[in-house]
């Protein structure tokens, strides 16, 4: 339907009726206990199931029950990812592979199985024949996540068994899934270009005796080059973006239409769908635009009380957005530090004094000293938060030349290795479907027989969310 066929005034005139009806009273809630986002009053998640996949961890409980702010920490299987993260860097390797190996079996690989199984995700990177003519360039899309869930959604009819259920099947259909996720992003990213940005489109073949960070800059680039430094940030990025535990709303998402017992595609189809969301996957383009619009406004960027100054501008709803948020600050759980921010920073430094932009680099470092303090100030919260890892995703992508439409793909690109382990951690440990309770809180009404009803006439009834004092991160 063309938008010229549309009819908006009817469709205006039918929201107005959605607007009166579905709000709810905010009381409601707490009249009936309600956790909404399932999430207690202080921020965290209502225990809604087991895994043993990934944890987050920002506080522990002291003799007496109550929580004690550490430092954050990131659990792969039961291993610390910093501790991933820094054997990788003493044996000269990419790790990603290594995580998605841990998180879909449990256990670290020895050398012959990581190469076993890095070999085996590099001969699967390649989309099957034709896939690329006829499901990504004859449908181009202007949102790269709509055109990777296309994607996965298509690879269903490529699959020779994609309903079988038996575990084995299901493992093979992740790992094909891992393996092609960022040629699909890369992919669907030319088709962008050519048809919507008028531009010229560029398709490399994988090569898979590269690492899936080094294939997706080969394969995102004109002249298919990069350096060892610029794979290894990107590599970093995704270790720390595969996975975040069973609650976040992706791989929560995967539990759910999992338990369903839909086929892999569907539930891995709707995980992205989640991660597109701005409250999930677009932390990080959210920090780049506040960021553009402070580097406009603060003229010497290594002055602390110029930058201190418009934070509070920004903090006040006075400057950026006005939401008054300051993006890339806070998380649900972790506190006094994120590890991944920790992680991500220090490389990010190495990148910059490459790329030339040790002054960004450093402005970036500014921010996330004074923001914390901004943000206690503004809203006397005592409650200390962090700088989160999308405060520095965003700019490691930058430094790369990673066009934006692409940073909540990096983030897909990542997060399949976890939602394939929790989708198969489902399977094998689920066993119910998911079915929470909703309260309804509209009394029993008459019916009206059609000959004897008027036309309900309302004026349109739209409350804001209240929000939060800080973004969150992507998860």
């Amino acid at each position: 339907m063309t938008e010229s066929a549309i009819n908006y005034s009817f469709l205006n005139k039918l929201s107005l009726l959605t607007q009166y009806n579905d709000p709810i009273d905010r009381s409601l809630y707490e009249k009936y206990d309600v956790k909404r986002g399932l999430r207690y009053s202080d921020g965290r998640g209502v225990l809604v199931g087991l895994t043993n996949i990934g944890d987050v961890l920002g506080y522990e409980l002291d003799k007496d029950g109550h929580a004690v702010a550490i430092p954050g920490k990131l659990i792969y299987r039961g291993y610390n990812v910093v501790d991933i993260v820094a054997d990788s860097v003493a044996n000269h390797q990419f790790g990603y592979e290594q995580c998605v190996y841990l998180l879909l079996f449990g256990v670290l690989p020895t050398r012959d199985q990581l190469k076993e199984f890095t070999e085996y995700l590099g001969a699967l990177r390649t989309l099957p024949a034709n896939f690329t003519e006829d499901m990504i360039m004859k449908a181009p899309s202007n949102d790269i996540m709509n055109k990777i869930a296309r994607g996965v959604l298509a690879s269903y009819s490529y699959d020779p068994d994609p309903e079988n259920r038996d575990v084995v099947n299901i493992i093979r259909q992740c790992i094909e899934l891992i393996s092609r996720f960022s040629t699909l992003a890369a992919y669907g990213y030319q088709a962008k270009r050519r048809y919507y940005d008028e531009k010229s489109m560029y398709i490399h073949i994988p090569k898979p005796e590269l690492s899936t960070a080094e294939n997706f800059l080969r394969l995102t680039r004109s002249d298919k080059q990069y350096t060892r430094l610029e794979a290894e940030i990107l590599d970093l990025a995704l270790i720390l973006h595969a996975e975040h535990g069973g609650g976040n709303n992706s791989s929560l998402t995967v539990h759910v239409v999992s338990s369903a017992d839909t086929d892999t595609y569907s539930a891995i189809a709707a995980a992205v769908g989640s991660l597109k969301g701005k409250r999930h996957g677009g932390a990080n383009i959210q920090v780049m635009g506040m960021m553009d619009n402070i580097k406009e406004n603060v003229k010497d960027w290594s002055n602390e009380n110029e930058v201190r100054d418009y934070l509070y501008k920004i903090g006040r709803k006075e400057a950026y957005d006005r939401t008054g948020l300051i993006y890339g600050q806070g998380h649900g759980v972790y506190t006094i530090s994120d590890p991944r921010t920790i992680l991500l920073r220090n490389k990010a430094e190495e990148l910059a004094k490459e790329k030339g932009m040790e002054e960004e680099f450093h402005l970036y470092k500014t921010i996330e000293t004074l923001a914390p303090d901004v943000l206690a100030d503004l809203h006397g919260n005592k409650k200390k938060i962090c700088t989160n890892v999308d405060f520095y995703s965003g700019f490691v992508y930058s430094m790369l030349g990673i066009p934006r439409e692409l940073y909540t793909p990096l983030f897909a690109i990542a997060r399949i290795a976890g939602w394939s382990a929790h989708r198969i951690e489902e399977i094998v440990a689920g066993g119910r479907i998911y079915r929470p309770a909703y309260k309804s809180v509209l009394p029993l009404r008459e019916y009206v027989p059609i000959n004897e009803r008027t036309e309900a006439v309302v004026e349109p009834v739209i409350k804001k969310d209240e929000g939060s004092a800080t973004t969150g991160p992507s998860d």
